[in-house]
């Protein structure tokens, strides 16, 4: 593949707005640990190799465990996420997918409330287009730090 423009030494301004959506994100009431679980499920559905390597360090370093990384594919199966979590995770795979029944808007708001739901959305849009960002210009995968973007 011939290399790409480098997004991130070229696109910095436009980039400003996804590392200030970002930043309040991560000092929500949605708490870190979710977050990066919710990047990493999103990540997997959309294929972007980047993002789950950068997610999976986060999570790991967050105290987030490898059991709980490596079942997240088959959450609905498993038995250690949360009540909170699985309407989260439903949630992120219904907006990602662009089909939101009430069904799933009903799981979320039983456990959420509506700022977080808000919160929840604009997390699940931020990391569906940070993996388009990284498939469209990809970065070296396997080259991220824990904590390197802030």
């Amino acid at each position: 593949m011939e290399k790409r423009i480098n997004v991130f030494a070229k696109g910095m301004n436009s980039l400003k707005p996804l590392f200030e959506m970002g930043s309040y994100l991560h000092n929500s009431t949605l708490g870190k640990e979710l977050i990066e679980l919710i990047d990493f499920r999103v990540s997997q559905i959309n294929k972007c190799a980047y993002c789950l390597d950068m997610h999976s360090k986060e999570a790991r370093a967050a105290g987030e465990t490898e059991q709980r990384l490596f079942g997240l594919s088959a959450w609905r199966e498993a038995p250690y996420y949360s009540e909170k979590e699985r309407a989260a995770l439903s949630w992120a795979e219904a907006v990602t997918a662009a089909e939101v029944p009430d069904s799933v808007y009903d799981e979320v708001k039983a456990v959420f409330t509506e700022q977080e739901i808000i919160d929840l959305t604009m997390a699940v849009t931020a990391i569906n287009t940070w993996n388009r960002i990284n498939l469209a210009f990809p970065p070296q995968v396997g080259t991220y730090k824990v904590g390197m973007f802030g």
